[in-house]
């Protein structure tokens, strides 16, 4: 067996539960990104990993071999933080050299591993400069040669693109990605950011609370999400009162929806019903559909996001619309609002006491 793997992985500290019951594959040569809010236990997930600390029970094993107990220094992980962690008074070569020269690499070897790094993070000339010379960028991606020279087993990144600002995380995002693929290592990367989740991972793992509540594509994460939480963590969604009228729909204020999350689902119950503002559409006032009134629109380029009040629920929601489409609508205009309900997610929020589903609407 390769790569990485937690086998049911618990971890507290003190009345608090970080981890519960943890099962992680992380494929050799795969790239998963762990996802969730401050608190789910994704840090903690990778320090484990890492060994900077220490499970309460489980197993942590890499390539098939348990290294639940090896210290840090001997588990050979490549260890990227979001702070850099470079060593102020050495240069770029003598920072990346650290780890080669502290596992007592013969020197000829460490000059061509360091000479290599520097080039695979394109930083080839800059070798004697110190870190306060660079960007944080740069200073980013000597920490990344650094962490890659010793050849690791593993590659932890811990949040290394948050104190950049959006431009250069998005180009150092890209980067990362090529050298992971490039060099076909194993890589456990965390991140609150769910954009830098979904565009850079093989898989995703979407932590709550110390659980981990779906792994998967970064595509059925957003497409085919497993509970109400990822949801609502992974992008945006609109949240609307609705009834089950049988295993394929749901009913809102009077509109049936078809939607494939009503299997399973007791005819009657109440329950909220979650969609993408991409699955919203907007037609004229007398069209089917349920109507609204357009609160704003706000220009984003391509898209325009379109705040619309719907009249029997009185509530706010949201559609993404191709500018072009959106181009015509305007604050106060009378429009009538329709959904696809094939991505929508269900929440129990109880059963309702209606014999006849129909009568809900009565």
């Amino acid at each position: 067996m390769s790569g990485l793997l937690y086998i049911s992985i618990r971890k507290t500290f003190g009345a608090n539960v970080a981890l519960e019951s943890l099962d992680l594959e992380v494929r050799d040569g795969e790239l998963i990104s762990l996802l969730g809010p401050s608190g789910c236990g994704k840090t903690t997930a990778l320090r484990i990993a890492a060994g900077f600390e220490f499970a309460d029970s489980g197993a942590v094993t890499v390539g098939g071999a348990d290294i639940t107990r090896r210290p840090a220094h001997k588990r050979n992980m490549g260890m990227v933080f979001q702070s850099y962690s470079l060593f102020p008074n050495l240069t770029v070569k003598l920072n990346v050299d650290f780890g080669l020269r502290t596992r007592k690499i013969a020197a000829v070897e460490r000059k061509k591993r360091v000479a290599e790094m520097l080039e695979l993070v394109q930083l080839g000339g800059m070798g004697d400069r110190y870190p306060h010379q660079l960007s944080g960028g740069q200073q980013q991606r000597v920490a990344l040669a650094r962490a890659l020279a010793i050849r690791p087993s593993v590659l932890l990144l811990d949040e290394p693109l948050s104190a950049l600002d959006a431009k250069v995380r998005l180009a150092l995002r890209d980067q990362i990605r090529r050298i992971q693929t490039e060099l076909g290592i194993t890589t456990l990367l965390v991140t609150h950011d769910q954009e830098e989740a979904l565009g850079i991972a093989d898989r995703v793992g979407v932590m709550s609370a110390g659980r981990l509540e779906q792994l998967a594509s970064p595509a059925e994460i957003y497409s085919r999400p497993a509970s109400a939480f990822v949801a609502r963590f992974v992008g945006s969604m609109n949240e609307l009162p609705a009834t089950v009228l049988g295993p394929d729909a749901v009913g809102v204020a009077g509109q049936t929806i078809m939607t494939p999350s009503a299997l399973a689902r007791t005819v009657g119950d109440s329950v909220m019903f979650l969609v993408r503002p991409e699955d919203v559409s907007v037609s004229g006032a007398d069209q089917p559909g349920l109507a609204a009134t357009v609160t704003a629109t706000t220009f984003q380029g391509a898209s325009t996001v379109v705040g619309l009040r719907l009249d029997v629920l009185d509530v706010l929601i949201h559609a993404h619309l191709n500018s072009s489409t959106a181009s015509h609508l305007a604050p106060g205009q009378r429009v009538s609002v329709q959904m696809d309900g094939a991505r929508g997610v269900m929440e129990s929020v109880g059963v309702a006491p209606i014999e006849d589903p129909a009568d809900a609407f009565a």
